[in-house]
């Protein structure tokens, strides 16, 4: 067998007294598709973070082409040949596509002037969009695209790199099915060109389908791996948790009470000509699929205020609402769980228990003065209920994996006892340990008849979730099926109606 072409020995790392890293040993060999996986909060990111340059350990070596290395900055990860794909997207949306893609790597020309090759930078790009199946100019202002193709974005920067390893960090959790499996193929491509590729997803089907082997982590330290041949989820998920994932998928236990939410002839600014009308039981979760642009979000921040709907009536519980903004749509007891959650759920430096009690000042406040005890008292309750794994209610909620901060926004909507809850990719970049808290919390919240719309890429979450499944294309809602009637190919026949 071939040498390692990178080995990581011992790693240690520490960050203000707490070890993130427990002496980790990791290697991967030429043209190998190596998967890394286990709950946030596992260490995956940090040694990634460490191999690309962000961090560096405090204890451990790393070697590469069997000779010892230090990374002191990503500028000297790269130029060793490792490219770094993040799942928090590293974009600047006051620049066109080709600027971000060779973003700090710009082509010159003119010498000791350095003028920009702009030609050069754009031409290259267009390879890159190319090979990923992106139909859009490198000259496409990267404001005006969404999160999936802000995400390809990312990938095309990576590529350009032409690295030897490649660390692909969730790259497909805003991705469509077709997206992904472009980008699977591409994966296996670069294999058979001989790149070395790090491949770190929640999603464990790609992992299947892609992995040569898999290593995993749990609480800092090595729990495992397995060969090609072993890689089946059942045993990813019992080596990432310590134990049997049962009843990933809570079954619903009572009848929803149907039309208790009903929304009639809705249309977006972005589909002003069609139509869409659908309703949601009390107690029911309504799954809504879709391809990404079909208007399933446009949708949703229409019936929250937030883009202005251009006609259109709501009803909630036979009675009639009107919502202009954010503000009537809080206090009709419809809330918005938003898919990017950094950016639209969140204020990423303001700590937990402000952020779990921002929409509901007034409830611990007097004559504008804020009651911090009850604020204090709130908040405790709120990570206890979800389960939030944080030292403090006062830690920085950016500080906190995905997961918990999906909980801390559920949290935050949770103590104003929501009528109809709105998910926007509910789990994107979630660990399955997670998913499956955010999964039971959902049909409990079902069954104390809160009317929940769930709307979601991940086909086989919109299949284990759904009580029934509305499926959206170009803005226009093709059918609504119900839960006897729920397949992939059903789906999938409504989504490219």
């Amino acid at each position: 067998m071939a040498d390692p072409l990178l080995q990581m020995k011992g790693i240690v790392k520490r960050f203000q007294g707490v070890t993130a890293l427990r002496s980790v040993d990791f290697e991967i060999f030429p043209g190998e598709v190596l998967a890394l996986i286990g709950e946030n909060g596992a260490g995956k990111s940090t040694l990634m973070k460490i191999l690309g340059g962000v961090h560096q350990p405090d204890e451990g070596v790393i070697n590469l082409d069997g000779k010892p290395v230090t990374f002191h900055s990503v500028s000297e990860s790269i130029a060793k040949g490792i490219g770094f794909i993040h799942q928090e997207l590293n974009l600047l949306d006051n620049l066109d596509v080709a600027g971000n893609v060779f973003l700090g790597r710009e082509p010159v020309w003119g010498g000791p002037l350095r003028m920009l090759d702009y030609g050069k930078m754009r031409q290259d790009t267009e390879v890159h969009l190319k090979r990923l199946g992106m139909q859009i100019s490198s000259r496409t202002s990267l404001a005006t695209l969404s999160l999936a193709q802000q995400q390809m974005i990312e990938i095309a920067k990576a590529l350009s790199l032409h690295a030897r390893i490649l660390i692909m960090d969730e790259p497909t959790s805003s991705l469509t099915l077709s997206e992904t499996a472009r980008l699977l193929d591409v994966v296996k491509q670069l294999r058979s060109e001989g790149v070395s590729i790090i491949y770190v997803s929640h999603r464990l089907s790609e992992i299947t389908e892609i992995a040569d082997r898999v290593t995993v982590l749990r609480d800092g330290a090595n729990a495992g791996g397995l060969s090609k041949s072993e890689i089946t989820r059942e045993r990813m998920v019992k080596m990432m948790i310590g134990r049997d994932l049962e009843d990933f998928y809570v079954q619903p236990e009572s009848t929803p009470r149907p039309g208790f939410f009903e929304v009639k002839g809705l249309r977006t600014a972005r589909f002003p000509k069609r139509e869409v009308s659908f309703s949601v039981g009390q107690g029911e979760i309504l799954g809504m699929a879709g391809l990404v642009g079909a208007g399933r979000t446009e949708v949703a921040q229409a019936i929250c205020g937030i883009d202005k709907p251009q006609a259109g009536s709501m009803t909630i519980d036979q009675k009639p609402i009107q919502i202009q903004s954010p503000k009537d749509a809080v206090a009709h007891g419809i809330y918005l769980v938003p898919d990017d959650r950094r950016r639209f759920g969140l204020v990423i430096d303001m700590s937990v228990l402000e952020n779990m009690t921002l929409p509901a000042l007034s409830r611990y406040s007097s004559q504008g003065i804020i009651n911090s005890k009850a604020e204090h008292k709130a908040a405790e309750e709120g990570v206890k209920k979800l389960n939030v794994k944080t030292h403090s209610v006062d830690a920085r909620v950016g500080n906190l994996s995905g997961g918990n901060q999906q909980k801390v926004i559920l949290a935050k909507w949770l103590a104003l006892n929501p009528k109809v809850l709105i998910l926007d990719e509910p789990t994107r970049g979630i660990d399955v340990g997670a998913k499956a808290e955010i999964y039971s919390l959902l049909r409990a919240l079902a069954k104390e008849g809160v009317a929940i719309i769930a709307i979601s890429s991940d086909m086989e979450e919109v299949l284990g979730i759904s009580d029934r499944v509305a499926v959206m294309h170009e803005g226009s809602l093709t059918g609504i099926l119900k839960r006897q009637d729920l397949n992939e190919e059903a789906i999938m026949k409504l989504a490219v109606h």
